[in-house]
């Protein structure tokens, strides 16, 4: 009987030799590791697509606030809009003579201001609703300046078709949301108030006009007084022969775009001031022009909240063209743009964290494995793959804080939380202290790296570059401490 069992034992000794040996293989699980990581990278693919969809969440909720608050604002004008009669002549159709009707059309005259001088004082604060908030502020403007003698020369127009009593001036916004009570005009020492106007003189998107009394031959002064609320963005048209802008406010975070930088800035911990000094030189308007209405700006709105990475639209004359608009239209980039950035954008910051997570979860498993080989503790498959289930919830845990409580908070918490958990299990499968320590201290020094990199904007890729390459020559050097070979020739213990 003892012969007859003999060979069976002896293929069976010999059968879990070969599978043992196979299982045992570290270049194999090597390889397992890796295919693992890839496969990770699905969970993660779907993080970032949450973080886009609330990230959207938020978009929509701040353009809620902002169309019940008043959305970005573009102070545009004052233009001066004197209207005269053109006697136009056709031919009458279904007429056996070859008689001519004639037509009296209105157009109109458009007179820029020599001088303009804009101060504004802005109080920008953050307009919650839920667990969103927005940037809105309100402002105070106002604006001189003067307008020279009409050159009727220049138009060639009869003096006799002009309307002179009919004489507008005409100032734009973008939203009348945001005025509190009709802005004040100052016409050459004369009171008075400021009228919508949606159909006729649609110069700017939307038009308050005032009657003025004009004379062509002498200079006329203005003076426009009115506050203004808004969001994320306070834009100015410069139209004047010469325009000064001078704004201060008390926000932190500006950020000043468009066709000019101001020429002097201050901004510190709690407030901002900034002037600019624009001519004409690069204006696409003439100082004076007739003919018939036709809008003088084309504005983009931003869609959510700015960040300080993010560029503001900036449609060009082409994309004027490509929607029928005259190509001298002035853009987004013709225009002088103060920006009120978020202190902190949660989303982005997220998302930037969870561009790494295949980075950490790689670099993870490495240490691990080395742990693994260097201990002589067996890791299954199985935990590894809890333990890249953990490390990928913390980007999930990261998102849902950072909402409530912000980024920073949010990232040591989950931090923390993550190393604790991977941590313990680690303590528990290997049943050894200091191994669980040592995984912890090299998870938590890798977060530490990514929460660095994220504090550093323009320096992150090199320090980046920097800290994978010192990571990268450590793992080198320990590689060559190890006996890749010990788990195929002799079993770890269990």
């Amino acid at each position: 009987m003892e012969n007859q069992n003999t060979p069976k034992s002896s293929f069976a000794a010999e059968q879990y030799s070969l599978f043992d040996k196979i299982s045992n293989s570290t270049v194999l699980k090597l390889f397992v590791i890796l295919f693992l990581s890839l496969l990770l990278l699905i969970p993660l693919t779907l993080i970032s697509d949450l973080i886009e969809e609330r990230k959207t969440r938020e978009q929509n909720v701040s353009e809620g606030i902002a169309l019940n608050w008043g959305q970005e604002q573009v102070i545009s004008g004052p233009v001066v809009a004197i209207p005269y009669s053109e006697i136009i002549q056709k031919s009458a159709e279904k007429s056996k003579n070859s008689a001519t009707l004639e037509y009296r059309q209105t157009k109109w005259i458009f007179i820029l201001p020599q001088s303009s001088n804009i101060n504004t004082d802005i109080s920008p604060q953050h307009l919650s609703r839920g667990i969103y908030n927005t940037v809105v502020y309100n402002s105070h403007i106002s604006i001189e300046g003067s307008f020279n003698k009409i050159d009727l020369t220049k138009l060639e127009i009869p003096i006799e078709k002009i309307d002179w009593k009919g004489s507008r001036l005409v100032f734009g916004i973008q939203d009348f949301k945001g005025l509190g009570k009709r802005p004040v005009l100052k016409w050459n020492g004369i009171e008075s108030t400021f009228d919508p106007d949606f159909n006729n003189l649609k110069l700017f998107n939307q038009n308050l006009v005032c009657p003025i009394s004009i004379n062509p031959q002498s200079e006329n002064i203005f003076k426009i007084t009115l506050d203004l609320k808004g969001s994320k963005s306070l834009n100015f048209v410069p139209l004047g022969d010469q325009t000064n802008i001078s704004a201060k406010g008390n926000w932190a975070n500006p950020s000043f775009a468009g066709a000019f930088l101001p020429s002097k800035r201050t901004v510190d911990n709690a407030n901002f001031s900034a002037s600019w000094e624009i001519p004409s030189f690069s204006r696409k308007l003439p100082q004076q022009w007739s003919g018939d209405i036709y809008p003088i700006y084309l504005f983009e709105k931003n869609r959510g909240n700015l960040t300080d990475e993010s560029e503001p639209p900036q449609p060009t004359a082409r994309a004027a063209s490509d929607s029928n608009v005259s190509s001298d239209m002035l853009v987004n980039s013709d225009m002088i743009t103060i920006n009120f950035l978020p202190d902190i954008n949660n989303y982005q910051k997220t998302r930037r964290v969870a561009k790494y997570g295949i980075l950490i979860i790689l670099l993870t498993f490495t240490s691990l494995l080395f742990t693994e080989i260097i201990k002589k503790k067996r890791i299954h498959i199985i935990q590894y793959v809890l333990i890249g289930a953990a490390m990928v919830l913390f980007y999930t845990l990261l998102l849902a804080l950072s909402e409530h409580i912000g980024f920073n908070t949010a990232y040591l918490i989950a931090s923390v939380a993550t190393l604790i958990l991977i941590g313990s299990f680690i303590k528990a499968i290997t049943k050894d202290l200091k191994s669980a320590l040592l995984l912890g201290a090299i998870l938590g020094t890798f977060y530490l790296f990514i929460y660095v990199l994220m504090q550093l904007r323009d320096y992150s890729l090199i320090a980046g570059t920097i800290g994978i390459f010192i990571i990268l020559a450590i793992l080198m050097r320990v590689s060559t401490k190890i006996n890749w070979y010990q788990f195929d020739n002799n079993h770890a213990d269990q």
